[in-house]
């Protein structure tokens, strides 16, 4: 465990380096380089002029070890040694992903034995060593998409660590107040065994190549987001990263919200990252025909949405899956930026008049950094697992009990408040800082976050008593992280929002949540009703209260304990929109650019570059769209990138349907 530290600690020491280098540069885009036996020298050569012709200055590479160690147990590193020969000959830099010995399309997440676990350290060992010597290296990828949808393999590795950890736990201090308790013993190991196996990589890494920049791309974040504990891993990354597929990751949402989807993936990464910087190192290029859970084939608009949407997330890198496709087993003919005569598609050419545009505006965009509204929508990952314990087989009729709800509530008032050009963080409960003196100017959004655990109980309670706003919605605190109903044993959080919960009432598929001041907001299945105590009534009937406000402290909650969340998801979301941008921004300091009104199916982003600001909107509307504007006194456009046209003023913005406008603010 001392080499461990060891290692962990000169991770450390180069993620401080890497991060004041990273977050001074200018974002990089590029392309997976997918290398296979039966490639000639010529082939190789192809893909990376390629890349330098459209000025992409990154790649990836899958270094597989079943195309490197020959059936005797020798190595032969030829085939990839000419891609890193024809990456340094067309001046880019390469990611190196580990690859050990595997059958799947993706690779194997765990070792599947002790045994298994030394064949993998000899492959790093053998690879590490040879390539590190190769300028166009650039980093490590540890692995490539960790995370399995909630399981591990049993075996004597995995029994080991986890006797390891149990042992190592530190006792709960909260109990269910003597009540049968369940415990998430399985999911938070897996969690821990995910974290461990990233670590122990590293440490390997290390052994031979310290100071190396290592990476890791995450995967299908909405669903399995609570697999991933993002602040133990920055210990011993220098950039965190993603993939991002929406045939694969985006079946939550429609194809009109696939720019919302990328604006949400990358935003939990962004807050998962912290200090660090964060790339998307996977990002769908080209079309599917058998693989992707959804085929498609992204449109050269999609493509520049996805980019400019990730750029304005404050990503310092964007890496497609992939140039040139693979030809044998797996997916093959599918998901390249070129055609089958090595010619660049309409993808990559959108790609290409994107990577342009950063480079005219380098100084700009090198400095640029992502808006901080001050408002944040928490996850709780007992909430995933919660709801995923206590549903029960087979088809659902509603929406709330099919699983999933936990993170389309969220999305849903995410969505009412990009449509409004209002940006939010998406981040974990752990990831956010609860240590701040004073909260005011901040909002956090607790959507249907279905199972609490005590440790946030008093974080919220202090949240809100040092000045900040608490918006609660749908069941949210229903459960503890035991799955006990604290609504049957003594709600934890009644002080604090005024009063407890009474009943919930099922009423099925659409019911309406009609406020006094005349707001009607519809919601989905489930109805809370309040048992008053200090908080001001907001919608009531017949001496039900179905909605409150309440001040604590120096701060307030607006508490509405049904799912209007889920009833804006499934259809209009005009009123939670209103509801939305009434209740954050007049908590907030102000915003210096903004949509006047509900803007549906558009989107904002916003970067800062000192005193000047980037603004990023995207129209996916089948319609053109002339956007009414909020700026601040003083500011004046300059239009950076409009891929149809489009034009801005200091009062609104003009663009045709699938348009991205990029705008500088002075």
């Amino acid at each position: 465990m001392n080499k461990l530290l060891l290692a962990l600690t000169a991770a450390a020491l180069t993620t401080l380096c890497a991060t004041a280098a990273d977050s001074a540069s200018l974002p990089q885009i590029g392309a997976q380089v997918f290398i296979e036996p039966g490639q000639t020298t010529q082939d190789i050569d192809d893909w990376f002029r390629i890349l330098e012709a459209n000025e992409m200055t990154v790649c990836r590479i899958r270094m597989f070890e079943t195309h490197m160690r020959k059936p005797d147990g020798t190595w032969d590193f030829a085939l990839y040694d000419e891609a890193f020969r024809a990456a340094e000959r067309h001046h880019v830099k390469a990611f190196a992903t580990l690859f050990p010995a595997d059958e799947t399309v993706g690779g194997f997440k765990y070792p599947k034995s002790e045994a298994h676990l030394v064949e993998i350290a000899e492959y790093v060992k053998q690879l590490v060593t040879h390539f590190k010597t190769f300028p166009a290296l650039y980093g490590w990828v540890l692995q490539n998409e960790p995370g399995t949808g909630g399981s591990y393999p049993d075996n004597d590795l995995s029994r080991r660590i986890r006797k390891e950890w149990q042992a190592a736990r530190p006792k709960a201090e909260y109990s269910s107040k003597g009540y049968k308790e369940a415990h998430f013993d399985y999911e938070e190991f897996q969690r821990y065994y995910t974290t461990w196996f990233l670590s122990w990589y590293a440490q390997e890494v290390l052994k031979y190549d310290p100071g190396r920049h290592l990476h890791v791309n995450n995967h299908a974040i909405f669903s399995n987001f609570p697999e991933y504990d993002f602040p133990s891993w920055r210990k011993f990354l220098t950039t965190l990263g993603a993939s991002a597929h929406p045939s694969w990751h985006f079946s939550m949402f429609r194809r009109e919200q696939f720019a919302l989807a990328m604006s949400a993936n990358n935003e939990i990464i962004r807050t998962g990252a912290g200090p660090l910087p964060f790339w998307l190192t996977e990002l769908q290029g080209g079309n599917n025909l058998y693989s992707g859970g959804k085929p498609i084939c992204p449109t050269k608009e999609e493509t520049g949405q996805w980019l400019w949407t990730t750029l304005g997330c404050g990503a310092k890198g964007v890496i497609f899956w992939s140039l040139n496709p693979r030809a044998a087993t797996d997916e093959p003919g599918e998901w390249a930026l070129i055609n089958f005569q090595r010619e660049a598609s309409d993808r990559l050419a959108a790609a290409h008049d994107v990577i342009r545009t950063l480079k005219a505006n380098s100084d700009l965009f090198a400095h640029a950094k992502p808006l901080r509204s001050g408002i944040t929508l928490l996850l709780a990952r007992e909430a995933f697992w919660t709801d995923r314990k206590q549903k029960l087989g087979g088809a659902e009729q509603y929406e709330a009990r099919a699983g999933g709800a936990v993170m389309k509530s969220a999305l849903a008032w995410y969505e009412a408040l990009m449509e409004n050009g209002i940006p939010a963080d998406l981040a974990e409960m752990d990831a956010f800082d609860w240590s701040q003196e004073s909260y005011k100017g901040q909002v956090v959004i607790l959507a249907h976050q279905l199972a609490l655990p005590s440790r946030d109980w008093s974080r919220l309670t202090r949240f809100t008593e040092r000045g900040g706003k608490l918006i609660v919605e749908g069941a949210t605190g229903y459960f503890d992280e035991h799955q006990v109903c604290v609504m049957q044993t003594g709600f934890p959080l009644a002080d604090l929002l005024g009063g407890s919960i009474s009943e919930f009432k099922a009423l099925g598929e659409r019911f309406d949540v009609k406020f006094h001041d005349g707001a009607v907001l519809p919601a989905h299945l489930w109805r809370g009703t309040i048992k008053n105590a200090t908080g001001t009534p907001l919608a009531a009937e017949d001496n039900d209260v179905f909605a409150t406000r309440h001040t604590f402290g120096q701060g307030e909650t607006l508490w509405i304990p049904s799912l209007v969340g889920m009833g804006a998801w499934q259809r209009d979301n005009t009123a939670l929109a209103r509801l939305a941008r009434r209740e954050t921004l007049g908590a907030i300091p102000a915003l210096p650019v903004l949509f006047k009104r509900q803007e549906k199916l558009a989107l904002l982003k916003t970067l800062t570059c000192g005193d000047a600001l980037i603004t990023v909107m995207i129209n996916k509307d089948k319609a053109p769209k002339k956007i009414p504007l909020l700026v601040k006194k003083g500011l004046k456009p300059q239009v950076l990138f409009a891929d149809k046209g489009g034009h801005v003023t200091a009062s609104s913005a003009a663009l045709s349907p699938e348009e991205t406008l990029v705008t500088l603010w002075r």
